[in-house]
This record gives structure tokens, C-alpha cells and sequence, in this order.
């Protein structure tokens, strides 16, 4: 019996509608999150989108009208045709306490966000 994608998921995904920017090869994209856990994040695909598999990226998720931000140095994992998975590489540290009390907020169960950073530290 296989085991499907999603049960092999450690981190829970939190579906979040955000706008965002993608910083990759000296350009921007503006374009949307459509879900985001503590290992990486899915975008929609903007228009003009060329960057290769496994390209370093950052994306800046806009939060409270602008007021704050997420930013994650990322890795592009896959494309599809309208959408865009990434890795996360590295959070600073303001950034990570958005990003905790975000999936905090959305579990709603303390012992799932305990065993969400236990994975992301293994």
C-alpha cells in the first residue's frame, strides 16, 4: 500500500490569502500566497514566470495592509501551470514570529504546533 503525498506531509498547510512579491534574477513578481506551513509556502504563478527548479528566491508576504511582512529566503520546488511551491532556506527572526503566530492562530492545538517545530529542527 502507498503512502499518499499528503500523509507524508509534516507540516500542517494553512490555507492564507496574501499578497506577496517573489524577488529572483534581479526581478519582482507581484502575485499571491495561496497556502503557507513553517517549511515553505504555495504562490500563484505570475505572468512571466521563467525561473528554474531549485532557483534561490526570496518572497515578502504582506501582512496588516503592509504594516508587516514575512520574508523568506526560499527555493523553488516545483511549477505547475498556475502555481508555484516553495522550500523555505532561511527566516530572520521577526519574520518567524509572524509566521508562528499565523500557524498558531490557524491549528488552534498547541501540541500540533510543538510537534510542527520538532519536525522543522529534526
Amino acid at each position: 500500500m502507498s503512502v499518499s503525498h499528503s500523509e507524508k506531509r509534516r507540516f500542517h498547510r494553512i490555507e492564507f490569502d496574501a499578497p506577496c512579491e517573489l524577488h529572483c534574477h534581479d526581478q519582482v513578481w507581484s502575485t499571491e500566497v495561496l497556502d503557507i506551513c513553517l517549511k515553505g509556502l504555495l504562490v500563484q504563478r505570475p505572468l512571466g514566470w521563467s525561473v528554474p527548479v531549485d532557483q534561490a528566491c526570496e518572497v515578502v508576504i504582506h501582512l496588516n495592509e503592509h504594516e508587516a511582512a514575512i520574508v523568506m529566503a526560499v527555493e523553488l520546488k516545483h511549477v505547475e501551470k498556475h502555481r508555484l511551491g516553495f522550500r523555505c532556506q532561511y527566516i530572520d527572526l521577526d519574520s518567524a514570529t509572524h509566521l508562528k503566530r499565523l500557524v498558531e492562530l490557524n491549528l488552534g492545538d498547541p501540541a500540533l504546533l510543538e510537534r510542527e517545530f520538532a519536525h522543522l529542527i529534526d
